[in-house]
C-alpha cells in the first residue's frame, strides 16, 4: 500500500521523508479494532517532533500522522458490523492502563495517561491503518474528507482545554496566543461558537488579519513586549476569563497579567520553551487557575465531533497536498508560515 515514510530522524525533517508505494499492508483488525481506508490525513506539530527525535521514540523508518478521515473497511471481533462503510475521523489519543499496586490511593483525580497514534505507534499517513473502534467518530458522508481529517486532534485539544478543564462559559472573555496554528484556530472557533469575545496575538500582521476575518474581536501584534495592558484596556480593566496559551515561555507572564480574578491559564503546549517566568503574587491574590491539558478523551471527542457534524464548528485549512507531494507538505509545515491545517489526500 501507499505510505508517507519518515526514513530517519534529523533536521530539516523534510529531507528525511519519502513516499513509498509498496509499504506492507496492515493485516486484519484485532479484537476491538477497525481497519480504515484513508481518504485524507492531516499534519500536526507532532509530526515534526517525531521527525526531529523525541526521547523514547526509536525505530526508523516509521509512519507518523495523528489525524485522518477514512472509511471503515473491516472490523475485528467484538465490533458491531454496522461500522463497515461508515466515514469516520479518529482520536489519536489512546489511554494506557494504570498501575495497580496494593498501596496505591484512589485514581479519582489522576489524569489519563495517553499514548499517541502517530507518535508512540505508527500513524495515519498511509493508505490503510488499524485503530480502536472507541477512538472513531462518525462523519457525515457529505462532509469534505480533507476538512474532517483537519478537524480531529486540534479541535479535541482545544475543546478539552477550554470547555472541560477551564470550564469556559458562554460570553466570557478569551485570550488565544500565537494564532495561526491548528490548535489556536480551533480554540478561536470554539470561543466564537460560545459567544465569547476573543483576543488573539501573533508576531505576524497577516495572521492577525486572517483571524479578524474568522471573528477575532481584538488582534494584538506581538513585538516581544508586554501587551497585557492592551488586553486589560480591551476588557475595561477586568481581564480575560481564560487564556489559551500554546506559546509558553515568550507569552506566559503577559497572559498571567491579562487574567481576571479566578481566571484560568491553560497550557496545551510550549513552542517557545517551558521554563517560563511567572507571577506567584498574582496567582494567589487573584485566585488564578493554572491548567495543563493534552489531547482529550473519547467522550470529549464524540462531543466535539457532534458539533462538527451539525455544522457548528469547522477547521481552518491552509493547504491540501496529494500524498505523493508529502515532501512539499512537510517543507511547508517546517517553515511555520501556515495559517490552519496542512492536509494530504489519498
Amino acid at each position: 500500500m501507499r505510505a508517507v515514510v519518515l526514513l530517519r530522524r534529523g533536521t530539516p525533517v523534510a529531507g528525511n521523508v519519502a513516499f513509498d508505494a509498496g509499504w506492507p499492508e496492515v493485516g486484519e483488525p484485532a479484537a476491538g479494532q477497525v481497519q480504515v481506508r484513508a481518504l485524507a490525513s492531516a499534519f500536526n506539530h507532532m509530526d515534526l517532533w517525531v521527525g526531529r527525535g523525541l526521547p523514547g521514540i526509536d525505530g526508523y523508518p516509521r509512519i507518523t500522522g495523528c489525524d485522518a478521515c477514512g472509511v471503515v473497511e473491516k472490523v475485528g471481533s467484538g465490533v458491531d458490523g454496522g461500522w463497515i462503510g461508515k466515514r469516520v475521523m479518529v482520536n489519536a489519543a489512546c489511554v494506557v492502563g494504570e498501575r495497580a499496586l496494593p498501596a496505591d490511593p484512589s485514581n479519582a483525580s489522576l489524569a489519563p495517561n495517553y499514548e499517541l497514534i502517530g507518535e508512540h505507534h505508527d500513524g495515519m499517513f498511509r493508505e490503510r491503518f488499524l485503530v480502536p473502534v472507541g477512538n472513531c467518530a462518525v462523519v457525515n458522508d457529505a462532509q469534505d474528507a480533507s476538512e474532517a481529517a483537519a478537524f480531529g486532534l486540534c479541535s479535541l485539544t482545544a475543546y478539552s482545554g477550554l470547555v472541560t478543564k477551564a470550564r469556559l462559559r458562554p460570553g466570557q472573555r478569551v485570550l488565544i496566543t500565537g494564532i495561526g496554528g491548528g490548535v489556536a484556530t480551533s480554540a478561536l472557533a470554539i470561543a466564537k461558537w460560545m459567544g465569547c469575545p476573543t483576543a488573539v496575538t501573533s508576531r505576524h500582521q497577516w495572521k492577525l488579519d486572517k483571524a479578524k476575518q474568522l471573528g477575532a474581536d481584538l488582534c494584538v501584534l506581538d513585538d516581544g513586549g508586554d501587551w497585557s495592558k492592551q488586553i486589560r484596556a480591551w476588557s475595561e480593566k477586568r481581564g480575560v476569563d481564560v487564556c489559551y496559551d500554546s506559546t509558553g515561555k515568550a507569552t506566559h507572564l503577559a497572559c498571567v497579567k491579562s487574567l481576571a480574578r479566578g481566571g484560568a491559564y491553560v497550557s496545551p503546549g510550549a513552542t517557545t520553551g517551558g521554563d517560563a517566568v511567572t507571577d506567584l503574587t498574582r496567582l494567589f491574590w487573584n485566585q488564578l487557575r493554572v491548567v495543563g491539558t493534552t489531547m482529550g478523551s473519547n467522550d470529549e471527542f464524540r462531543e466535539v465531533a457532534a458539533l462538527y457534524r451539525a455544522g457548528h464548528l469547522k477547521p481552518v485549512i491552509d493547504t491540501v497536498f496529494k500524498a505523493e507531494d508529502c515532501v512539499a507538505a512537510y517543507t511547508r509545515l517546517e517553515a511555520g508560515e501556515q495559517f490552519g491545517k496542512i492536509v494530504l489526500t489519498w
